[in-house]
């Protein structure tokens, strides 16, 4: 199969420049920063339009989940052009506020970081999970659950289509399922084919971001690198901007 859009063929819609930024887990230093960079380019240039589209993973192993949602939060209610998808650890976080587990996602990766941004801790000397969660739920506010609650998986724009981990190779992107959206790798990273459009996509951590032919992945990990990664798209134009620590 080779119908599909070819990345170095896509284009953004017309008068649209747009912002994809990858995995932020926790790093409200870096997306501040980046955010300082995007303003500082739409005061310049005067695009048209615009959107700032985020890729999921606000929270876990980054010290500041709190505080990216809070950024985020307030920065939608600003402006709606910011757009927030779901990401599989802000899914975990959820799952985990109503059905806490040691062997949950949030417990084995990163969420004692996201707690301790709520000032509830869980560690060598308290141990107590049946108190973690109650002290959890007690702290987080139903303005942050109902925030992530509410994200959708996927937006499209032009010729790319974004979301956080990937699409199941063959299903049309109207039918992709939310746990393939925000879980997928394999059968999506390995695929060797074209996708009806350039899929944008976190959740897998390298070191460089990746620019191939069907995708795009821009998680950098910038919980432990230091570097935030965006993809830029303004009509057949695509360049990649950074925020480092």
């Amino acid at each position: 199969m080779t119908d599909g859009i070819h990345y170095l063929d896509a284009r953004g819609p017309d008068g649209v420049r747009l912002y994809a930024i990858g995995d932020v887990h926790g790093r409200l230093d870096l997306l501040e920063k980046m955010h300082e960079r995007i303003a500082g380019e739409i005061e310049r240039d005067r695009p048209a339009d615009w959107r700032i589209i985020h890729l999921g993973d606000y929270v876990d192993r980054g010290p500041a989940s709190r505080g990216v949602l809070a950024f985020l939060i307030a920065a939608r209610r600003r402006d709606e052009r910011m757009i927030t998808l779901a990401g599989n650890h802000d899914i975990g976080f959820l799952d985990f506020l109503v059905a806490p587990s040691k062997e949950s996602l949030f417990m084995q990766f990163g969420g004692i970081e996201t707690a301790a941004s709520y000032d509830v801790r869980f560690g060598r000397f308290f141990r107590d999970l049946d108190r973690f969660h109650a002290d959890l739920v007690q702290a987080v506010p139903p303005e942050h659950v109902g925030f992530i609650r509410s994200r959708r998986f996927s937006v499209s724009f032009g010729d790319f289509f974004f979301c956080h981990a990937g699409i199941r190779p063959g299903i049309p992107l109207d039918r992709q399922i939310s746990d393939d959206l925000i879980w997928i790798r394999n059968e999506f990273l390995h695929h060797p084919n074209l996708h009806p459009k350039v899929v944008v996509h976190g959740h897998t951590i390298t070191r460089e971001p990746e620019v191939l032919a069907n995708r795009v992945n821009v998680d950098t990990g910038a919980w432990r690198s230091g570097v935030l990664t965006a993809l830029v798209i303004e009509g057949a134009e695509k360049r990649l901007m950074t925020a480092q620590a």
